[in-house]
């Protein structure tokens, strides 16, 4: 049977303390809410550092050209260093471990790309086949480039799909020419991309092609390639062969960085996964400081409601009450302001991360937060817990007082 009249006089007494009462839930409610905000804000943040970071195969090395920093063999410094097919052919040659490989002929600024009355800009790259694998472009529909593209110079292109929204619309692309400043492709495939927004928004072509088009001889501009098995440590030691190698093709010291600059997704990775290990350890300590504040809050609050409650326990036992009617009323309140207000701060909390998912604008750095909903609430479970302690004690050291004491107390 539910006592209503134990719990009207609950309500009562929560009623004639209002400040009191809104000062204990606004300490639960809000040491909730921070924990569930800082959780999905670390969350966004990880999600969204690993959605960009797996745009690229993380078991990858990326080598750009540069300027000699370091005068060597008779040259000076500031002497720029510039790649061609026959260093890719001589990477893939030297360096077993090599998985996939691909070189970037670069295509300075955008082209005016046009199919039928639609013209729009887009950054068209000029790869070879494997490009695909490094990159981790998800064909969804037709081909990639393929190696007699390559031996046969085809004008092929495979779209991104900005591309073909803005080009085709809900027109299938496969087989159509399109004009990229004002050559002649035909549509081979399309692809998508879970990495950066941007990548979207790519025309591939092949290489040797970009090459013979755009006046290219056999440069290439940047060299990608995988490592099978890849660990930091091997990483390092295949990074130094291709020092070695590239510094003794082009005549600059190996220890030169400035001349040829090594981008290790391995040691990325790596490092990556120590920032999220150093972000969520960060926001743990944060979040156990504000859970650690509520109960402080809480429990300093409790300890001043018992003591102004003093008399009132004094009058209460006078009338026959019970010490643990008294310890039993006092917890219940406790545990009714902590139990509703947590769970307000976790709603409000929850509902703030919500509507951020849905509705901030698409950002390539902070994605997708959520807060884990265990911890969640077994953070609200410890603060009504702590709430609950901090009442229990002190109403029972004041419900052990005589009648007549309690009734002198100020």
């Amino acid at each position: 049977m539910i006592d209503f009249d134990r719990w009207r006089e609950i309500v009562d007494s929560l009623r004639t303390a209002k400040l009191r009462t809104f000062a204990t839930a606004l300490s639960v409610a809000w040491g909730i809410f921070m924990l569930v905000i800082l959780l999905g804000a670390g969350k966004g943040i990880e999600n969204g550092v690993a959605n960009n970071f797996r745009d690229d195969a993380t078991n990858s090395l990326w080598l750009y050209e540069g300027r000699t920093g370091k005068p060597h063999a008779g040259y000076g410094i500031g002497r720029r260093i510039e790649f061609d097919a026959r260093d890719f052919d001589a990477l893939l040659q030297s360096i077993e471990r090599i998985e996939f490989a691909t070189g970037r002929f670069y295509l300075s600024g955008e082209f005016t790309v046009r199919y039928g009355r639609n013209v729009s800009s887009f950054d068209v790259r000029a790869t070879h086949p494997d490009h695909q694998h490094i990159e981790k472009s998800i064909i969804t529909a037709g081909r990639f480039i393929n190696d007699t593209d390559l031996r046969q110079r085809r004008k092929v292109a495979i779209l991104g799909p900005k591309v073909v929204e803005q080009l085709f619309g809900r027109r299938d692309p496969l087989g159509k020419w399109i004009d990229i400043s004002g050559t002649a492709y035909r549509v081979v495939g399309t692809f998508t991309d879970d990495g950066w927004q941007s990548e979207l928004s790519k025309i591939y072509i092949p290489i040797t092609t970009a090459q013979t088009v755009y006046g290219g001889g056999d440069r290439i501009h940047q060299i990608m390639f995988t490592i099978r098995d890849a660990d930091p440590e091997t990483a390092r030691r295949i990074e130094g062969q291709v020092r070695r190698l590239m510094s003794a093709r082009h005549d600059f010291a190996p220890g030169d960085e400035r001349a040829m600059r090594v981008r290790n997704n391995v040691e990325r990775a790596e490092k990556i996964n120590s920032l999220f290990a150093g972000i969520n350890f960060f926001i743990w300590i944060v979040g156990i400081g504000t859970i650690l504040a509520g109960i402080v809050g809480v429990s300093n609050i409790m300890l001043i409601s018992v003591r102004e409650r003093t008399k009132e326990i004094g009058i209460r036992k006078a009338l026959g009450a019970t010490p643990r009617t008294i310890v039993s009323q006092i917890v219940t309140e406790s545990l009714l302001i902590t139990s509703l207000s947590g769970y307000l701060g976790m709603i409000l909390g929850l509902g703030v991360i919500e509507v951020v998912a849905r509705y901030a604008p698409k950002n390539d750095y902070f994605m997708n937060p959520e807060a884990n909903l265990t911890v969640v609430v077994a953070a609200t479970g410890l603060l009504i817990f702590s709430g609950v302690v901090a009442g229990y004690f002190p109403a029972r050291l004041a419900a052990r007082i005589q009648p007549v004491v309690a009734l002198r107390a100020e």
